[in-house]
């Protein structure tokens, strides 16, 4: 289905919060579960049209910030603001039904004993124009031919459809989508996750997108938000959350990273893989790193070589070599299938062209000029 027929199909879709800046502001939210962390003083601001790729490990806190702003439970504390409707408070709260909130599960949460269109209809007010806004709903996931069709007739895809249908029907201020593809299997995954994509930019919903699957983040998000332990570790661009993560933790979360001990020589971290420009201010209990990527990474071959190539992995188009240095710290290096290597080869690291490694102090990202 391309952009072109979804715009056709549903020309006429507006989303109610269009003309204004911000959709959704949470502002030191906090919900505990006796001992145990929820979400701890999180605070985002979410302009309307964006889809904001939620990720983190489980039991971060997640579905439990969708479920705050989706009103299914309340805060200890903390303000939540859609469009400029204040919702929640520590003296408001709305409940779900008066927030025009669209939600999509993980796995689709259908009725089993009502149709497709039925389904669409739930939570639709009875008016005149509840059968035009079934038809447009349907007809922008391209369903409306199986209207009449039970939930156990449909493919995992086309269920998933019906339950972005049915939270797109009200023409909702955002739509909050928890792991939507994460019972599907690889090549459907990725269509009907294209498709929703189109969708949503389509009807220029604010929405927020769970998921624990990294590269799924990246590609989905106008922006990434990582999450730990209840609280926004980072937010921003796919590029800039990849390239320039603010700490060790955003870091390992997202994709391969190595870091290597760094030693400052004259203004410089110098390493066993190449030194940068280092400007900041260091003192002798500072731990100084450099972080690299697989794909920063090169090797050719040389047998008086210190590092050795110790274990190699076969990824399709590309090896991804995992090399001991002399000092035994590990590397890894992400290599076309062209450039074969042995378990035991002796090799050269080097930094590709236009790479460059990027500097942490104390855990942290410390200034980075090109930034």
């Amino acid at each position: 289905m391309t952009t072109k027929s979804l715009n056709t199909a549903f020309h006429e879709y507006s989303s109610p919060t269009s003309m204004l800046s911000s959709a959704l502001t949470c502002t030191n939210l906090s919900k505990n579960y006796g001992d145990a962390v929820g979400v701890s003083n999180f605070s985002i601001e979410i302009q309307q049209g964006e889809i904001i790729s939620l990720l983190g490990p489980s039991g971060c806190g997640k579905t439990t910030l969708l479920r705050l702003i989706g009103g299914f439970i309340q805060p200890d504390h903390g303000s939540i603001n859609i469009g400029p409707t204040e919702v929640v408070s520590d003296t408001n709260y709305l409940p779900p039904e008066k927030r025009n909130v669209g939600m999509v599960f993980q796995e689709g949460a259908l009725f089993p004993h009502l149709s497709v269109e039925q389904n669409v209809a739930y939570g639709l007010p009875r008016r005149k124009d509840q059968e035009i806004a079934i038809h447009d709903a349907l007809s922008l996931v391209g369903l409306l031919h199986l209207r009449d069709r039970m939930p156990h007739e449909l493919s995992g895809g086309q269920q998933q459809r019906v339950a972005l249908a049915r939270a797109l029907a009200p023409k909702p201020h955002l739509i909050l989508l928890d792991e939507p593809f994460s019972n599907l299997d690889p090549s459907l995954r990725e269509q009907v996750r294209n498709d929703m994509i189109d969708i949503l930019k389509t009807t220029n919903v604010t929405a927020i997108f769970v998921t624990h699957d990294q590269e799924e983040a990246l590609l989905i998000g106008d922006r990434v938000a990582i999450m730990n332990e209840g609280t926004l570790e980072q937010i921003g661009s796919a590029e800039e959350i990849f390239h320039y993560p603010s700490n060790r933790f955003t870091a390992n979360f997202v994709g391969n990273v190595d870091f290597i001990s760094g030693e400052y020589i004259d203004n410089s971290i110098n390493s066993e893989i190449g030194s940068i420009p280092f400007p900041d201010s260091v003192t002798k209990d500072d731990v100084l790193e450099l972080m690299t990527r697989p794909d920063c990474l090169d090797c050719s071959p040389n047998p008086e070589a210190a590092s050795q190539i110790i274990r190699r992995e076969f990824r399709g188009a590309f090896y991804l070599y995992t090399v001991r240095l002399q000092s035994g710290n590990t590397v890894r290096c992400l290599l076309s299938h062209t450039q074969e290597f042995e378990v035991g080869d002796k090799v050269d690291i080097v930094l590709r062209q236009g790479h460059s490694l990027l500097p942490f102090k104390n855990g942290l990202l410390a200034n980075v000029s090109s930034h």
